[in-house]
């Protein structure tokens, strides 16, 4: 059996190499909100906290408790939209990037 790695430590280890895949990540995980898929779309945001600001420091950027971070950010959380607005904006402030929200007419 050959040797595996960690899928987070994979992905943690991408994201702080690749900045236009950690970008990629941010923008599917807005994308996924929008488009109705939200439990995607955290457990995707969940593991971009995890690779870039980490849930101890998101907790000091956001001044929320970081286990209430880590409930609103599982499976089955439910943040709220200021919440989730105070995430998305901490992790776009860490990857230095701008989110844009566009329509885009159904066919």
């Amino acid at each position: 059996m050959g040797l595996t790695r960690d899928f987070r430590q994979t992905m943690g280890d991408r994201v702080r190499r690749d900045k236009r895949f950690a970008r990629s990540l941010l923008d599917e995980a807005a994308t996924l909100f929008l488009n109705g898929e939200p439990e995607a779309a955290r457990l995707l945001l969940r593991d971009l906290v995890n690779a870039t600001v980490g849930f101890e420091t998101l907790s000091e950027l956001t001044n929320k408790p970081a286990k209430s971070l880590h409930r609103m950010l599982s499976k089955h959380g439910n943040p709220s939209m200021d919440n989730l607005a105070v995430i998305f904006d901490a992790v776009r402030q860490r990857l230095k990037v701008e989110l844009k929200a566009q329509t885009v007419r159904a066919a």
